[in-house]
């Protein structure tokens, strides 16, 4: 197994629109697609469509939705057996509303009411197996799945898209962190990115890095500090964005790449999933990736089939 996620699926709707409208108003869709989410969920994703073997452990209800996003991971040959189903329960829900007209994104969420991953869930030796471990929380269950994969050496790689106080605890037990320019913001009032990601760094990881939305990324691995720009696309969604841009890089250490090239690469696939709506259905290929990366251009013949997919789903 080269990846094991831990994290929580959910299911959205996305609706693209030109506009948020005002209050008792309204907006003409113009496309819609049923796609599964979740942090954790989608950069797995991610690294299934890139090529990785990848594992999902999480809880699911008993109920359609959750039935979609098992069949969603196995569409992409993502291993469930360590998936929860919680029979009586439903699964969390999204609408997402993404505007041309900022090309940002809404979030509608219904949280659902699954029961939380425990402990007693894990299988000790399947997290064990994995070569690198994903998490983007402090549960008990992610903290223990973290210090069984220290024991074993296996890095574990940190999604920080929001800033919590429980994170800091849990900074000593990751060894990549990953964080977004909304986590950025909340902790640090200035742009002195090379002294900011040294100061994550000393707490423990090796490997700091923060996205900086459509400019790119900043990061430091050892003493390296990089600034990598991002690449001008078409956006129609950002939805995943970040997710994805997770999935990349932990791909980009797989192959044994530095973090700089890592970050290059995972720039370039993030962006080509935001030409698409949805945080899977432009999830590109290596093979799709490194063209781009070669001469700019998005061979979309494979990824506009998933988008034709996703449209119809549910």
């Amino acid at each position: 197994m080269d990846v094991v996620g831990v994290g929580i699926p959910c299911v959205d709707l996305l609706a693209n629109i030109p506009k948020i409208p005002e209050p008792n108003s309204g907006a003409r869709i113009q496309d819609y697609s049923w796609q599964g989410g979740g942090k954790v969920p989608t950069a797995v994703v991610a690294l299934a469509r890139l090529g990785a073997k990848c594992g999902m452990i999480g809880v699911v209800g008993g109920c359609s939705y959750g039935q979609f996003c098992i069949d969603d991971f196995k569409y992409h040959g993502i291993d469930v057996s360590q998936m929860v189903i919680d029979e009586d329960a439903e699964t969390p829900f999204s609408i997402v509303l993404a505007d041309d007209y900022t090309h940002g994104r809404s979030i509608l969420y219904y949280p659902g009411n699954c029961r939380r991953l425990e402990v007693e869930d894990l299988d000790k030796d399947y997290i064990q197996s994995a070569r690198y471990l994903h998490l983007a929380d402090t549960t008990p269950a992610s903290r223990q799945a973290a210090i069984w994969a220290r024991e074993k050496s296996i890095p574990v790689v940190y999604d920080a898209d929001g800033y919590h106080p429980d994170v800091e605890e849990m900074i000593p037990l990751i060894d990549v962190f990953i964080a977004s320019e909304f986590y950025y913001k909340a902790v640090f009032k200035d742009e002195e990115y090379q002294a900011n990601c040294k100061k994550i760094q000393s707490m423990g990881p090796n490997i700091v890095v923060f996205t900086l939305g459509e400019r790119g990324c900043v990061g430091i691995e050892g003493d390296k500090f990089f600034f990598e720009e991002g690449f001008k696309v078409d956006v129609m969604d950002t939805t995943g964005a970040g997710d994805v841009y997770h999935g990349a890089f932990i791909y980009g250490l797989l192959q044994g790449w530095d973090a700089q090239k890592t970050a290059r690469f995972s720039n370039a696939v993030s962006a080509i999933k935001c030409t698409r709506m949805g945080g899977r259905a432009a999830i590109p290929t290596f093979e799709t990736v490194t063209k781009f990366l070669e001469t700019g251009v998005i061979d979309y013949e494979e990824i506009d089939k998933r988008v034709a997919r996703y449209r119809k789903s549910i």
